[in-house]
């Protein structure tokens, strides 16, 4: 099974759903803090791959929710520049693999991706694995 390097928010519900999908499959999870990494440019910029640069974002971080950011109106290096700044606005989790990179978690994707042999299906929805259930509750000043 896999070394799966995992770059959550620290308490995060949909974090720790992720990560327990990850291990009841045998994968050996490495978490990291998404929000003290130390991210630049580069390192930052391989999880994302080929996505159009809005769906680099977390939509639920304040300052998207509330409209002083509008991830569809920025370029690829405006994005990159903000999120190094302000980790909090990088969409969850980010994963790596060896030499491979990805954002977010599509269940479908890390199945064919890594495998995920031991999931039910019919248990978890993709909003349930996305989703921010105590977005009103979770503090953002970590």
């Amino acid at each position: 099974m896999a070394e799966v390097w995992f770059y959550e928010k620290p308490g995060c519900v949909s974090n720790i759903k992720q990560k327990q999908l990850l291990m009841q499959a045998g994968h050996q999870v490495i978490s990291h803090n998404l929000l003290k990494a130390d991210w630049d440019i580069t390192n930052l910029r391989m999880f994302f791959g080929d996505l159009p640069t809005a769906q680099w974002f977390n939509c639920n971080a304040p300052t998207i929710k509330d409209g002083w950011i509008e991830p569809q109106a920025l370029d690829e290096v405006q994005a990159i520049k903000l999120m190094v700044s302000e980790p909090i606005l990088i969409r969850r989790p980010l994963i790596r693999v060896g030499n491979e990179y990805m954002v977010g978690f599509d269940v479908d994707a890390v199945d064919k991706w890594i495998g995920l042999v031991n999931i039910n299906a019919n248990t978890l929805t993709q909003d349930d694995l996305e989703s921010c259930p105590q977005q009103k509750q979770i503090s953002y000043a970590e």
